[in-house]
């Protein structure tokens, strides 16, 4: 069964000024049952991640300013969030939906979480909004606990992983990969294990092309035993943030892909949905739903 991590305050409201669009944590389960994609029995309700978890990842003197509500008005500035006392809580409990999600892609081949692909975190601060890194903590966890011996990180949101990269520049267990726009944020990029900078505006056929190559060799080359996806649907042309010049049907093949050689080498994946700031809310939660459409397609 596909087991799709979600809680009510994944859509802890911001002030209505906010760019982040907060609603479609609402509107894509919504979607999914509506046209008969999931039931209620595909959803689990994460608990909040210990604080244990987050050490193994996070520096505690950055863990104990966040926890306690005291990071600077610059450091505040760089996470793109009001800092409160629930958002930490809500960043807590995606953590815990991504490391749930890890196992129960162990037992079914495949989860997800509606929220997570906190990859601007770092070991030591937040930026990009993120606070805490899901996937490097349960990446870490899952390496702690001997479950996996090699993890890939495939990131193809449309801003490089440079928390991730950062978290992992000297752990051999994790392989970091990341597909990103050259010229779009972070400005200032740091070294994944294998990145793959694009130029303003690719399409389809170049992504896809791109993609196909690095993700096969990559899978034969550090033969990973778990997979971490992050599955940003910015790609999109249609994206206010993006750049790239992706349809929406291009970012399903993009999907498909992953799936299709995590399923062919029987690599379990956790999928976390990342970053969409199109214009309208029905291209970001269209494009979402495809991911999910997909994994019950082809592992269900």
């Amino acid at each position: 069964m596909l087991k799709i991590a979600w809680k009510e305050i994944y859509a802890h409201p911001l002030p209505q000024n906010h760019r982040f669009p907060m609603e479609k944590y609402n509107l894509l389960p919504e979607q999914l049952l509506y046209e008969g994609t999931v039931t209620e029995a595909n959803f689990f309700s994460p608990g909040v991640l210990e604080e244990a978890e987050i050490l193994k990842t996070h520096a505690s003197s950055y863990w104990e300013k966040l926890k306690n509500l005291l990071l600077d008005r610059k450091e505040e500035r760089r996470t793109g969030f009001p800092l409160s006392a629930q958002l930490v809580e809500r960043e807590r409990t995606i953590m815990q939906g991504t490391l749930e999600a890890a196992y129960h892609a162990l037992q079914f081949g495949v989860a997800m979480n509606i929220a997570g692909g906190t990859h601007h975190a770092f070991t030591n601060r937040g930026e990009g909004f993120c606070l805490l890194n899901d996937m490097a903590i349960a990446a870490r966890h899952l390496l702690d606990q001997e479950l996996v011996q090699q993890v890939m990180v495939v990131d193809l949101d449309v801003h490089q992983g440079n928390g991730t990269a950062e978290i992992f520049q000297t752990e051999p267990r994790v392989f970091t990969f990341s597909m990103h726009g050259a010229s779009n944020y972070p400005m200032h990029k740091e070294v994944s294990d294998c990145d793959v900078p694009l130029e303003d505006g690719t399409s389809d056929a170049v992504y896809l092309k791109l993609l196909d190559r690095h993700l096969n060799a990559l899978i034969d080359q550090v033969m990973p035993d778990f997979i971490f996806f992050q599955s940003g649907v910015d790609v999109l042309a249609t994206d206010k943030l993006g750049r790239l010049g992706m349809t929406i049907d291009g970012c399903k093949q993009r999907d498909r892909m992953v799936f299709d050689v995590c399923k062919k080498h029987e690599v379990p994946v956790a999928v976390s949905m990342g970053g969409g700031y199109s214009e309208r809310i029905a291209h970001i939660v269209e494009a979402h739903a495809n991911t999910y459409r997909l994994a019950q397609e082809i592992y269900f």
